[in-house]
């Protein structure tokens, strides 16, 4: 009996992050209510609140069920030897691929990068979005820091600006794309990274930056 009851809380606590995910969208973060998210999950506010304390941890529980791919792998991009560059593309490619063709990671997406208000309420969730900026661009930095002593030539700008540009340029043309689907999402991308590379003096690995 145990395990049912485990099971089902979890399965209530899935049903709510779908709902959150649908009613998000729907109305935006800030005017959404904890009520909203509970009647579109046919559950009890008694049993949300058993799951949730408030709608920042609604939110930010939504975005940790989804392996959102312009983050996670960031991480390993240092841990071994060699030139990181080609890891780095070969991430964004994949990433670009996960966002065209999986349906929930445009959902959430659409979510966090369309739908939250920057109110006291939601706090939390723009600190989050802080954080994330923080620490991928912190990454890419070292990425581009370690490639360039590979080749053995300076970069043409402090490597904390490249990153930042590098950074903007991706997340700009998901944003742009999410809002109109109208273009070629991952072959532009393929294309305006390989120019971004070059620009800086970071000639990439072709077959890492190709489009699938």
């Amino acid at each position: 009996m145990a395990r049912r009851t485990k099971e089902e809380a979890q399965a209530t606590r899935e049903a709510l992050l779908d709902a959150a995910e649908r009613v998000f969208q729907q109305r935006g973060v800030s005017r959404t209510a904890l009520s909203d998210i509970a009647q579109a999950a046919g559950v009890t506010r008694g049993a949300l609140y058993w799951h949730f304390k408030d709608k920042a941890a609604v939110f930010n529980a939504m975005m940790d069920r989804v392996a959102l791919p312009l983050g996670a792998e960031l991480e390993g991009l240092l841990a071994t030897g060699g030139d990181p560059l080609a890891r780095l593309c070969e991430h964004l490619r994949r990433a670009l691929r996960q966002i065209v063709h999986d349906a929930q990671t445009r959902r959430v997406l659409r979510v966090a990068m369309q739908k939250v208000e920057h109110t006291d309420e939601l706090g939390p969730v723009i600190d989050r979005h802080i954080q994330m900026h923080r620490l991928n661009t912190e990454r890419e930095r070292q990425v581009f820091e370690r490639a360039t002593a590979l080749r053995g030539r300076p970069l043409p700008a402090p490597a904390d600006q490249l990153a930042h540009g590098f950074y903007a340029m991706v997340h700009g043309l998901i944003y742009s794309w999410l809002l109109d689907e109208s273009f070629d999402l991952e072959a532009t991308a393929a294309v305006s990274v390989r120019a971004f590379l070059r620009g800086v003096g970071l000639e990439p690995d072709p077959a890492a930056t190709a489009s699938p």
